[in-house]
Order: C-alpha cells, then structure tokens, then sequence
C-alpha cells in the first residue's frame, strides 16, 4: 500500500463508524474557519508578482452626449504612468455584450451614462494610476439624458422589443368581472454591495498566453471574452476563481471588463496588472438590480378570486441589454407567484436609459415580478373586506392547472407549506392580537403579513442548464475534485464536496476541492440561477460512477464475485464471497486497482433535462422544478415618524432533501435579510444629471445586525424534490430572497389599520420610514375626508 499521511485518520477507526460530513449531513462551510482568522486568500491577498501594475478607468462626467475632445497628454505625465489605453488600442474585439452587441470596453466617441469608462491608465502603484485618470481633460456636447423608466416609455426607448405571454381571452374576462380595480408599483433596484469589489490580476506567461485571477461567476465567459479581446484562441487563456467575496449576480457578466482591460495592459507590456476598482467606482461603473414600474388591472369576484389579469412591467435596463431580456422575462414569469390568474396578458419592457447597464441580481427579476403578485392580493383584500390570507388561499394554483406561459403545476405542495407555517406561527392568534393592539395605540401601529413564494429553478436560455466536473482518485484514496461552479460564499464547495464523499462513503476530509479554473472544466455556465448545487453536484455524481463501475467491475473480476457482492461503505470497499466479508481500506483499495491498471480519473457532466421555452408563441417549460416557501414578518410602526422595526420573523422553506441543512438554513437567513434590505433600506438616487447619488457606504444603507427580526426563526420543509436532481434535493440560492417581501406586504399592512383596512396604501420600495410616513398621512387624509 502506498504512504498514508499521518494527518489521515486510520483506516481502521473509520471503518468502526459511518464516514463523516456526507450529504445530508450538517457541516460548516470548507473556508469557514479561514473566514473567521482572515486566512481565506482573495485576490487582494494573493503575494504580487515583481513587476506588478495597476490599472484604473477614466470616468465620464456626463450621462448623455459626444465626445469633443480627449486630452490624455496630462495622464501620461502624471507620476508613475506606464501606460494608457483606449478603444483604438485594443486589438482584438472591442464590443464584449454577454449576449447582445453594444458594451464597448471603454466609449467610442460618445457618452451614455454618467461614470462611464472612457479610457483606462496603469501605473506603478493604485494610488498614482487614480490620481492619473482624473487628469485627463475631457469636453463634450452635452445631450438630454433619459433617465427614468416613464421617460423611456414615453419616448419609445428600449433596448430589446417588448415580450407578451398570454393565457385565455384577458379582455374578455375583464369586461364580464363583476368587480374591477387597477393599481401600479414602482420597485427600486439594488446594489450587490458585494464585501470583495470587482478585481482581476491577469499575467502574461509564454506564447502569447495568460492566466488571469478574476473575481467572477463565470470564468469561462471572462475566458472568451479575453481571449477575443486579445485576438488569440480561447486556449490561450485561463481563468481561476479560488473564491469571491459576494457576488449575488453583479459578477456574472460585469467582471469581464475589468478582465479585459488588465489583460490587454498585460499583454502590451508584458508585466502583471492587476485591475481592482474602490467601492465607489465599483457602485458607479457596475450595474445593480432593475429598477421596475408595475401596472395591473384586475377582474374578481365578489369574494376576491380573480377572473382575469392585465399586466404590464418596465425593467429600468440602463444603455445596453446586458441581461435585461432574460431579467424582464423572468419578472414576467413570476408575476403570478402563487395563483392562479387565469385569462391573462403580461407584457414586458425593456427600457433604455442612460444609466449604468443594470444586470443579474439574486431573483434575476423574479422578485420584481413576485413582489407585484403580492401586491395585487392584497389590493384584493382590502378591497373586497377579507383577510389577505384568506385572499390568497382563495387563489392559488391547483395541480394539473397552467401557467400563463403554459408551464404545467406540478408537485404543489405549498397549501400544506402554508398551512404548517399558519398553526406554527399562530397567524390567527396573533391577528387579532394586532387588531386589539392597534385600536387601543394612536400613534404605534403594527402588521402582520404571510406570504409564499413560488421561484422556478434552471437557467430560462436551455443550453446554459449543463456543467462539468472532474474527480481523480489517488492511491492513498485521497480525492480531488474540480467543477465549474464559483464559490462565493454560499457553500457550494462544501455541498459538491459531500456528493463525492456520500458516492464512494469516505470521509469529507478525504476530499480537496480545488479552485474553479478554465484549464480543467471547460465551458461551463456561470454559478447563477440558483442552480450551482443541481448542476455541479449532478456532473461531481456523474463522474463519481464513472469510477465506481471501473472500481465494482475491477473488484468483481479480481476477486471471482458479482458486481452485487460489491459495496462501498465506512471508507471501505467491502467485499461479499462464500457467506464472508472482506473489508478493504479505500486506499488500499484504489492503489489496487492502480496496479492493475484501472483509471481512477472521470470526466462528469449533466445537463437538465425536460425543459425548453418557445419565444414565438411564449410557452413552454422553462423550469425543472418550483422551490416553494412561506414568510410571515410582524412589524411596528410609529405614525408619527414612520420609523419601523421587524418585531419577528418565521420562516418555512422548502428545499427538498437538503444537501446540508446549516448551509441552507444560513443561506435564507442571509436571503431573508437581503430581501429585507432591498425592500425597507436600500435606496438606489440617481440626481437629475444621472449622477448616481447613493455611490457609497455613507448614502447607501445595506441592513446590519440590528435590523434582524427580534424573534427569527427558520425552519426547513423536509419533502424530497420530486424531480431527480441531486439527492432529491432543490436549489437554495435566490428563492429565501423573496422571503423578505414579507417584511414589506407587513408595513403596508400596518398602514392600511389607519384607515381600518378599507383601502390598500401606496407603497412603493424601498418602504423607507419618509415613504411609510407619506402613506400613513395619506391614509390619515382619507380618514378627515370621510369624517
């Protein structure tokens, strides 16, 4: 048997007990510990290479206009510049859209948002390259900008075409509704405010080639864009990702430019450049979540079910597309959240502005959609004098029903979800509670709201839905695997790394995962959609059985037994023959079948099956499954001030068989507070020259501890996904996001008791204490109007 490291538990003592940190089992985060001591190595930490250079944009000053004149003469004298670069002097392609043309690396001739990079200088240290590109004199012809989503419909302004779906005959429905009502809904966006800003440290190595370490969740796009940009074969160029601190879907599409231009700089110069941008840059040059305005008009019943359902969504996209289309089809897709909204026509718009090109964001436009949907019910039930519960469950969809882009609801089980959630929290106890509560207090009001959410799992562009892994198996049985998810927090790492120790029963600590790099995996979709665990934990299984049938087939004929006598157990292989067993240490195992000359490498891969969607007739199946769950936030608000706090917070999600269950549970604890954010805190200004006036920690709140919930519980809703995807488990990435809008559907709750629930309160987001204060005088006003 080969050398056995003294780090490793013997063989003997592992098998006297079942393998440790499998899947299912509950485990900290493989970087947990570094994270607490600062040891996690970030591209910042990495040691820089001699000869290292910084690299820094040149910004705009205008939102709109053309460029007159570009003076970089005072850039190039400035102390410590190397060099400096603009569109003409990249050599390869200068446009890198993710999916459709028009993002130049830096602006050709013309302005379309306010900080737009305009040229980029590198120098010996950060500080000279930043003080360098604000020497640059710059003149334009100054043009109207549009600057809102109303501008840019009222001006015809859009990046892509407007998208319909459409169920049943919505005009019909509507003209024979006993019972109509219209309303709107402005959503603010979001900034990712990731702790790692964006940063890529690209080294040129020989033959033209260069790795570049990139804060990215899609190394392989950074490769080909790279790769194009430098005019060289994608094999030219490699990737790594060891780890990212936060991405939330600001690193998907927007790291590749920073790559780029580090890249060329490198290139030109041959020395290392690493491009990192400060916060500030990062929050005005990068994009955040959309903006959207909302309009309905329904058709009910008198008990509040509804007929029929017009809709229409604005995404605020910025000046290109980015991922607006498939963004915007995705609020559409969640629209209806949990109901059934029968007759049906949802249009969306992709409104061009000239801000920042806004991209993926955790929901990827789901919440905006979602948010909407609960908005209506509760128009619903203030309208027709009913509890918004009730409302709800009055709605929802049914098994065999279709959604309005003709999706089959399959597997519901969010009635039961709900229901749990209901008696465990004591929703009725407590609403009466609130209702004795708020009648006896003028000026502290206080609400209650429970609400589900119903988020669809896979990438909406089918090619996307696939990933590969690679496990070698060395002698000692040690394992190393390599898959093409990113880690940036969420534990994926960890989850994969269980799926490979829960196939071949080995102890977690017997497998290494290795950081994410375009040399080993290639092509693979970016770590987003919420699908990193079903895809990578699907290709980490796939290639696990690849070597177990060599291992099982190898074992059977080496030892004159069937495949059947064969099993892996307890770090062990276990061997059945004559009525005994034969227990074999793994490593001893795999340097067996090493003599014999059986590979213990594989190649996994997966792609997701059934799903597809037809853009032409906006139908189809664009999810493999639904992730479900339920909320039910309690708030106080003071009438006087419209300041508020979150009294408590319970939570049932539904996460199928979970993978880890601490993980998950951590992961919609963060959801939740992320969601809570976006809705209550978080406040994206842009002033009316387009300069983004929340640009920094000072002028942009992101929640801190003192904001959680003073009672917050979560819990998880054990029921195997009942679509084979890994362990029958289902993705925990994006959908406890949504949780949060329980926290918002609650302030309104609480407003509308001003005006005894007889009218629904505009609220648009973020529910800041001056808009819950407007909405509580609003109410106030309706009240001296009657009396």
């Amino acid at each position: 048997m080969t050398f056995t490291s003294s780090r490793v538990t013997p063989w003997a003592e592992r098998r006297a007990r079942p393998a440790k940190g499998k899947s299912g089992r509950e485990l900290a985060h493989e970087s947990a510990e570094k994270h607490v001591l600062g040891t996690a190595a970030y591209i910042d930490d990495l040691p820089e290479l001699a000869g290292t250079l910084h690299a820094v944009a040149g910004k705009s000053t205008i939102a709109c206009g053309k460029i007159r004149k570009l003076d970089l003469a005072p850039v190039w004298a400035s102390p410590g510049v190397v060099d400096v670069l603009t569109l003409a002097d990249i050599p390869g392609e200068k446009d890198i859209g993710p999916v459709y043309k028009g993002d130049l690396i830096f602006a050709d001739g013309r302005v379309d948002f306010h900080g737009q990079a305009l040229f980029a200088v590198v120098a010996e240290s950060f500080e000279q390259a930043k003080r360098a590109a604000l020497a640059a004199v710059v003149e334009y012809d100054e043009e109207d900008a549009i600057l809102s989503v109303e501008h840019a419909l009222q001006q015809n302004s859009f990046v892509n075409p407007a998208h319909t779906m459409q169920k049943g005959d919505a005009a019909a429905a509507l003209a024979k509704a006993p019972v109509r009502l219209s309303g709107s809904l402005y959503v603010r966006g979001q900034e990712q405010f990731y702790l790692e800003g964006q940063i890529s440290y690209a080294i040129p190595g020989e033959d033209g080639s260069m790795k570049v370490h990139c804060s990215t969740q899609h190394p392989s796009e950074v490769q080909k864009l790279v790769a194009e940009v430098l005019d060289v074969p994608i094999n030219h160029i490699n990737v790594e990702v060891r780890r990212m601190g936060g991405g939330f879907g600001g690193k998907e599409t927007q790291a590749a430019q920073w790559a780029c231009i580090a890249s060329v700089f490198a290139t030109r110069l041959n020395r290392p450049v690493k491009m990192r941008l400060d916060r500030q840059d990062d929050m005005v040059l990068t994009g955040k979540r959309h903006d959207f305005l909302n309009r309905y008009e329904l058709g009910i019943t008198e008990e509040g079910k509804i007929l029929g359902a017009d809709i229409e969504l604005a995404g605020f996209c910025g000046y290109t597309a980015d991922l607006s289309d498939a963004i915007v089809d995705r609020a559409m897709f969640h629209v209806d959240n949990a109901y059934n909204l029968h007759d049906t026509r949802v249009i969306g718009h992709r409104c061009r502005t000239n801000t920042v090109s806004n991209t993926a964001f955790r929901g990827f436009g789901g919440p905006q959609g979602m948010i909407f949907a609960e908005c209506m019910l509760d128009d619903i039930a203030r309208k027709v004098g009913k509890d918004p519960l009730d409302v709800r469950k009055l709605n929802y969809y049914q098994d065999g029903e279709c959604t309005h882009y003709g999706q089959p609801i399959e597997h519901f089980i969010l009635p039961e979800l709900i229901e749990t959630l209901e008696k465990d929290c004591d929703y009725r106890v407590r609403r009466e509670a609130i209702k004795t509560f708020n009648a006896q207090n003028p000026f502290k009001k206080r609400g209650l709201a429970l609400t589900p959410i119903r988020f669809g799992i896979s990438f909406t562009l089918q090619f996307l839905n696939q990933a590969g892994a690679l496990v070698h198996v060395y002698t000692d049985g040690s394992v190393h695997l390599n898959h093409g998810g990113t880690e940036m927090g969420q534990g994926l790492y960890t989850k994969v790394a269980q799926v490979v120790a829960n196939e071949f029963d080995i102890d977690i600590d017997m497998v290494m995962v290795s950081a994410t790099t375009t040399d080993k995996v290639p092509n693979t979709s970016a770590t987003a959609a919420s699908s990193g665990s079903d895809l990578n934990g699907k290709a980490a299984q796939n290639a696990c059985q690849m070597i177990k049938t060599r291992l099982v087939d190898f074992a059977a004929k080496h030892f004159s037994v069937t495949t059947g006598d064969v099993r892996f157990e307890n770090n062990h292989v276990v061997i059945s023959k004559d009525g005994k067993e034969e227990w074999i240490a793994f490593g001893e195992f795999t340097d067996l079948a090493y003599r014999n000359r059986i590979s213990l490498s594989a190649a996994g891969f997966y792609s997701t099956p059934k799903i597809h969607y037809d853009r032409k007739t906006a139908t189809g199946r664009p999810f493999f499954y639904y992730a479900f769950g339920a909320a039910c936030s309690e708030v106080e608000i003071d009438t006087l001030t419209g300041e508020y706090k979150v009294l408590r917070a319970d939570v049932l999600h539904d996460v199928g068989t979970s993978l880890n269950p601490a993980i998950d549970i951590g992961q919609i604890e963060g959801g939740f507070i992320q969601g809570m954010g976006w809705l209550t805190t978080e406040e994206l200004l842009w002033d009316a020259k387009g300069r983004l006036a929340s640009a920094s920690a000072a002028t942009y709140k992101i929640p801190t501890s003192v904001d959680i919930p003073v009672h917050f519980s979560v819990r998880l809703f054990d029921r195997p996904n009942s679509e084979d995807t890994i362990y029958n488990s289902k993705a925990v990435g994006e959908p406890p996001l949504m949780h949060g809008i329980s926290v918002w559907c609650a302030l309104r709750d609480a407003v509308a008791s001003v005006a005894d629930y007889k009218v629904s309160p505009q609220l648009d987001t973020p529910a800041t204490p001056e808009r819950v204060l407007n909405a509580v005088m609003a109410m106030q006003a309706l009240n001296s109007a009657e009396a």
